[in-house]
């Protein structure tokens, strides 16, 4: 395990992620002050060598106060409305704040689609890398004038990850309205007790997770350790803190209280990131428990050992794996569409081609294409793959 948080200026590249709440007051509108500090911040990072990535919620928020909006739930057409206006206001309020630095910022506005579809997913990281060389920061959010529920990431925190592992990163640090993660939501058990080190993300921590605390927040603390679990997947630490104070950036040099997640210490290459970053896989296939095994000491899924086929899925798409108890254990690419995985579920592979009229694949998903995405103990998977091999 990578030691715990010493400096941020040791870290080669950094994501930021800052929530609404931080950003924009319900009744004032933008924190200015609470943002040129940040701003401050990064830029000390820059001067110390570190590049510097900032995905930034707000947009909704602030266009609903530009547009005097009522309190509570948006329609979706008012949402898209107030991001419209929003994304303009917020991205000029941190290029200004920026330029007091002499730093440039750089907007880019993200779909669910543009991280989930490989090509899309490869332009962006060319453009977000881009940026960097030129030394530009990127400011990054969802483009929620055109995301709908359907079609959506509904939460920074999960970008934020999915930038993380797209550019290379290796921190991620989630600024929130709480200072990390506690054994039990600390508004509810006044007994909870701050966790600064999570060596990994096992069930039990997935369990201590608890629900969002602000009316501009679409995530929680859930959503905070899944981004967990897709960056320190990929290699890249992450670091929940709170951002409530001026300077946060700064404030974690100096020791303020935050949960650093240890990244993983056999990470997977760039194309096996993307596969096991993807947040709506396409179906699910339920197997026994000599698959699991196998998949766990690394070995392909064959038809032999799957259960259940859900979903309505092609031969390419993301799938989920799942035990018999219902839990994730895995995601990959489906060798066959599901017509084809129903009939061949259950199978040996020798009999495929009868079930199916001709000469199949023996794996239901291969080795090559498939990432194991729960923590396994001593039988997990030792991988030698490396962080840096990006171009996959």
């Amino acid at each position: 395990m990578s030691a715990p948080l010493a400096s941020l200026s040791g870290y080669r590249r950094i994501v930021i992620k800052i929530g609404s709440a931080l950003l924009v007051d319900h009744g004032a509108g933008l924190k200015h002050q609470w943002l040129d500090a940040v701003c401050d911040d990064i830029a000390a990072l820059r001067t110390n060598g570190v590049e510097v990535l900032v995905v930034s919620s707000g947009a909704i928020a602030l266009g609903r106060t530009v547009l005097s909006l009522a309190p509570g739930a948006l329609k979706l057409e008012e949402s898209q409305a107030a991001a419209a206006v929003g994304q303009i206001a917020l991205a000029r309020h941190w290029s200004e704040s920026l330029s007091r630095s002499s730093i440039v910022a750089g907007q880019i506005l993200l779909t669910l689609g543009d991280t989930e579809e490989r090509r899309r997913y490869l332009n962006a990281r060319a453009t977000i890398s881009q940026l960097l060389k030129l030394g530009a920061v990127p400011i990054i959010n969802e483009n929620d004038t055109v995301a709908t529920t359907e079609i959506r990431y509904g939460d920074n925190d999960r970008l934020a990850a999915r930038v993380a592992t797209m550019t290379g990163a290796d921190l991620l640090i989630l600024l929130s309205d709480i200072d990390g993660l506690y054994t039990a939501p600390p508004h509810l058990d006044p007994e909870a007790k701050l966790l600064p080190v999570i060596a990994e993300i096992t069930p039990e921590i997935e369990a201590m997770a608890g629900g969002a605390a602000s009316i501009f927040s679409r995530g929680g603390m859930r959503t905070k350790i899944d981004a967990g679990k897709i960056a320190t997947s990929a290699g890249c630490a992450m670091i929940i803190t709170s951002g409530k104070p001026l300077n946060p950036l700064k404030g974690l040099d100096e020791g303020a209280a935050h949960s650093w997640f240890a990244p993983s210490a056999t990470p997977v290459t760039a194309r096996k990131t993307w596969i096991a970053g993807q947040l709506q896989p396409a179906g699910t296939l339920k197997v026994d428990a000599g698959a699991e095994h196998a998949l766990h000491a690394g070995k392909s899924l064959l038809p032999a050992g799957v259960r259940e086929v859900s979903g309505q899925f092609h031969r390419g798409d993301t799938i989920s794996v799942v035990g018999l108890e219902g839990r994730e254990i895995a995601r990959g690419l489906a060798g066959y569409d599901a017509d084809e995985a129903r009939r061949i579920a259950g199978h040996k592979s020798v009999e495929i081609e009868e079930l199916l009229g001709y000469p199949g694949r023996a794996a239901m998903i291969h080795r090559d294409d498939l990432v194991m995405t729960e923590a396994s103990g001593k039988t997990a998977r030792k991988t030698t793959e490396k962080k840096d091999e990006v171009h996959a």
